[in-house]
């Protein structure tokens, strides 16, 4: 039986995820913060924090004693921060959670991947990331570091693919469209409107669905789709580098 592991495997897209790939015969594990989560039927459950350096050092651990083999990874779990929060380690929430903990758990876990599948945005074509403030949240806008962390993400995808290119795993990414989840929700007028606007946007069985798409798709690696088209990647090979070589620094990975 394979086994893929999903991230924020708990609500949202991730559990539909979850959910689809259980249906598809996989051995599912759902990972997220609270031990007592509720996942769907047949779906084990790993608590794990991807907030710091230090929690996903954790979660790697707990992963590679429950997973001896993981034939598809999806890094599902995001946060859209609405003011700026720092991680035990004064790295900004978001950019800890959505680029480095992928990042880290990759090369931790590299031995035993087959598949890695990452949840990005569309939006990341939007980020700006400076890697001299963007880390720490020196230049936080609660509407752009969503997209700046994404867009840094997103770039580490290629080197990625280049890493493993003779080791069989393979990485693609892929924007899961505009989804009704609680993503980005937030209080005032402002958070009024987004939950108005969200009734018209499609559940999360619909985000899934690229998703789990991808996590059986051996075909190719290095892709970029926009829910089920591939799309080229908006990249800058020598910032993609620059942040490679810093998110190794920050999370002290091997790499």
């Amino acid at each position: 039986m394979k086994t893929a592991v999903v991230t924020g495997g708990n609500r949202g897209i991730g559990y539909a995820v979850c959910e689809a790939l259980a249906d598809k015969g996989y051995r599912v594990v759902a990972v997220a913060r609270d031990p007592a989560a509720s996942v769907p039927q047949g779906v084990e459950l790993v608590q794990g924090d991807l907030a710091s350096r230090r929690t996903v050092d954790a979660l790697a651990k707990d992963l590679a004693v429950e997973c001896p083999a993981i034939d598809v990874l999806v890094h599902n779990a995001a946060l859209w921060p609405t003011e700026l929060q720092h991680n035990e380690d004064g790295i900004e929430a978001s950019f800890a959670i959505n680029h480095l903990a992928p990042f880290q758990l990759n090369l931790a876990l590299e031995s035993r991947l087959r598949r890695v599948v990452q949840v990005s945005a569309g939006l990341y074509t939007r980020g700006e990331i400076d890697p001299n403030r963007t880390p720490w949240g020196k230049d936080f806008s609660s509407s752009r570091t969503y997209c700046d962390t994404k867009r840094a993400n997103v770039l580490m995808m290629p080197l990625f693919a280049e890493r493993w290119k003779d080791t069989g795993v393979t990485i693609d990414a892929v924007h899961p469209g505009v989804i009704r989840t609680g993503l980005g929700d937030r209080g005032g007028a402002q958070g009024v409107m987004l939950r108005l606007a969200k009734r018209l946007w499609r559940g999360p069985a619909a985000g899934a669905a690229p998703v789990v798409r991808l996590a059986t798709d051996t075909t190719g690696t290095g892709r970029y789709f926009n829910t089920h088209k591939e799309e080229p990647l908006q990249g800058d090979p020598e910032l993609a580098r620059r942040l490679w070589d810093q998110a190794r620094e920050l999370t002290r990975a091997n790499g």
